[in-house]
């Protein structure tokens, strides 16, 4: 290279280099506030501006202007970006020519020559500072930056650059709106806060809250945890259907459709347990699945009509087994995504104290009738005699006695689970096995080898919730059948959540199963522990809410919107 080009290449870098520290001065001197453009269009209500952009939108398309392109080449991700351009010192420019694309969070400008605009995309954020001297044509540098809204997502072919403070860029040589955004974006000062907002227009969510996509992007680790875990172990993932002639695998109430094809009614799986056992039944020793499953049952801070579950059973194995095995999963996926055992839940709510969650292994074990007698101080009728009317009396009567509230059907089993809830599940804030049910809880569950009338059965709680539930699976087909006769006189006593005979199970039984052991983890309560969630609906993308009628209005964004009843 010659010495002319050498003091040429020199007094362009020094002309660049004044140019954007004037554009920083000028960044300074202007506020947060947008153009006295866009300030007009502030100004205006929800429908004016929905009503405002919309013409204008149409005005374009008859101009025969492309205003939705297809594609857009976009040479590098802002999170690479700045990975890449992180060693450019204050107002040094780059001579690379990259194409980077996002959302407008934030224009502001001083005057028709110079721009400022945040530009967001992946949770991170770079600044576009538009200045007429570096853009090709003067022209459509006024057409297209007049036309950028905050919310539009826009494309920027430029140089990249960092400011005089220290702000990473990119210098455009040329911008183009991709999508234009017909809604007002809620402001960034004051956040997203209406939870029923917040829920039924979780995209809105998304866009203005970082803290709500950190919390789905931790819910996908925990799931790809889970599934590297049992992947490594050998198991071996499937799907099973999602509509059943019978709603079985679990004690729940189904939701129920209609097959016009097949005229016959069908329910929404409850649990996949069932098909996945047939599966042990076919040789296949080790299966999960992480699946879709609904109960027709109440909406409240832990529970939602449809929600995920992980379960997986193995082949020659016990719950003793699963015990080891799931203190090894549960343990390992908080020190994982943590670094250490314990974490801090806010239980009471974000402005209460924290209590501390230990998940340290071993986990404490404790055994449910043995420890109600304990806690209750009485002498239980013998777990031989659970299922006679004088037991259902006697545990009608505790639940009496220290006002514990079990709704009907009083059944022996509902009696038990609601003392167990009060006296057993309120010690229960680090991870802990409720071990050893009744039969006439588990009908699923096989026999406890030692203690007759209970079953090999453990239930995990943290933080005083059920976490998963398992047991070493009942295989005798006999014994299978009595106990789906014994759940069936609760359905006759008014028990919609009780499981009804499964002929199709118990020919499969009748094949043979071997001695086996299943669990199953309410992936949605994992999730809300360890991203600090008090509300299932957090942990959700798309929570059930009730829709909004015709005539209601959505006071959050001031516009009516009206959903099907």
């Amino acid at each position: 290279m010659s010495s002319s080009d050498n003091e040429n290449n020199g007094v362009q870098q020094s002309i660049q280099n004044s140019i954007i520290s004037r554009n920083e001065k000028a960044n300074q001197q202007i506020t947060v506030q947008q153009s006295s453009d866009n300030n007009e269009k502030q100004e205006l209500t929800p429908n004016e501006y929905y009503k405002t952009r919309l013409q204008h939108i149409q005005k374009l398309k008859q101009s025969n202007e492309v205003v939705y392109p297809h594609k857009y080449h976009v040479s590098i991700s802002l999170r690479d970006f700045i990975d890449k351009y992180s060693y450019l010192n204050n107002e040094q420019l780059s001579e690379d020519i990259v194409s980077v694309s996002g959302r407008i969070y934030s224009k502001r400008s001083p005057g028709k020559k110079l721009y400022f605009y945040d530009l967001h995309s992946e949770s991170v954020k770079i600044q576009i500072m538009a200045n007429i001297r570096f853009y090709e044509n003067e022209t459509e540098f006024a057409i297209v930056n007049e036309r950028i809204h905050r919310g539009d997502i826009v494309g920027a072919k430029g140089k990249p650059t960092r400011t005089r403070t220290g702000e990473l860029s990119v210098m455009p040589l040329e911008l183009i709106i991709l999508t234009p955004t017909l809604h007002q974006l809620p402001s960034l000062h004051f956040g997203l806060k209406d939870k029923e907002t917040r829920f039924r227009q979780r995209y809105l969510d998304l866009l203005i809250n970082d803290s709500v996509r950190q919390r789905f992007i931790m819910r996908a680790k925990i799931i790809n945890y889970m599934r590297q875990f049992l992947n490594s172990m050998g198991f071996l993932e499937v799907e099973t259907p999602m509509m059943n002639t019978i709603p079985g695998g679990a004690t729940a109430k189904p939701f129920i459709t209609y097959h016009n094809d097949l005229q016959m009614r069908l329910y929404m799986r409850i649990a996949p347990e069932l098909y996945l056992k047939m599966l042990v039944v076919g040789g296949l020793d080790r299966v999960y699945e992480i699946a879709r499953v609904f109960r027709n049952e109440g909406i409240d801070m832990t529970h939602n009509p449809e929600f995920t579950m992980c379960e997986f059973y193995m082949a020659y194995a016990d719950y003793n087994d699963l015990m080891e095995l799931t203190e090894k999963l549960i343990s390992g996926l908080v020190n994982h995504l943590f670094g250490t055992y314990k974490i801090k839940y806010h239980i009471n709510g974000p402005d209460r104290e924290p209590v501390e969650i230990d998940f340290t292994p071993p986990f404490k074990r404790m055994n449910m009738m043995e420890d109600l007698e304990k806690a209750t101080g009485e002498k239980f009728p013998s777990t031989t005699e659970l299922s006679t009317s004088e037991s259902n009396q006697f545990f009608n009567n505790l639940c009496t006695r220290y006002n514990i509230e079990c709704s009907e059907p009083r059944t022996t089993a509902r009696l038990i689970d609601k003392l167990a809830g009060h006296f057993l599940e309120t010690q229960c804030l680090n991870p802990t096995f409720l071990c050893n049910h009744p039969q006439l809880m588990s009908p699923l569950a096989k026999y406890h080898r030692s203690i007759p009338g209970l079953t090999e059965r453990f239930e995990l709680f943290i933080c005083y919730k059920e976490a998963c539930n398992a047991y070493t699976e009942l295989n005798d087909p006999i014994v299978q059948r009595e106990m789906f006769e014994l759940q069936a006189k609760d359905i006759n006593a008014g028990d919609d959540e009780a499981q009804v005979i499964d002929e199709n199970y118990c020919t499969a039984l009748e094949y043979g199963l071997p001695p086996t052991a299943g669990c199953g983890f309410g992936v949605d309560r994992l999730t809300m522990l360890l991203t600090d969630s008090n509300n299932i609906k957090e942990v959700l993308l798309f929570p059930a809410v009730k829709p909004y009628r015709e005539g209601e209005n959505n006071q959050s964004s001031g516009e009516k919107t009206v959903l099907p009843s």
